[in-house]
């Protein structure tokens, strides 16, 4: 089964310093693991980003492209129309994108986010 990973796994998988950065990198051993245009941008943005990593914009686009590469990371396109997304507010817009697109590929979501509620989500723990 390949997974469709969230942003929340990719900073953790990605910055060392990060929490949850042992219980990614052991999480991804041995699995097959997709991106899309919405994850890889959603890591640049929050590593970039002053009030989040502060992270220099060349070196995070650096660490996402070694680590695309090592894991072999599959790329998907994010072609689900957005009016087929569920998500009934603001605050849902993305999360249940990325589930529904993971979905319709046949993939599961796999995120740290224990408040997403959709069939394909897969909590890493």
């Amino acid at each position: 089964m390949t997974h469709l990973l969230d942003v929340n796994v990719l900073l953790a998988a990605i910055w060392h310093q990060h929490p949850d950065f042992a219980k990614a990198d052991a999480w991804l051993a041995g699995r097959q693991v997709a991106t899309c245009a919405l994850s890889e941008l959603g890591f640049l943005r929050v590593s970039t980003h002053q009030k989040a990593l502060k992270a220099d914009m060349t070196a995070s686009r650096q660490l996402l492209h070694a680590f695309l590469e090592k894991h072999k990371v599959q790329f998907v396109p994010a072609d689900l129309p957005a009016l087929k997304s569920s998500a009934k507010k603001s605050e849902e817009l993305t999360d249940l994108y990325l589930a529904e697109l993971a979905s319709s590929k046949g993939m599961k979501f796999a995120t740290f986010d224990t408040a997403i509620k959709h069939a394909a989500v897969e909590v890493i723990k």
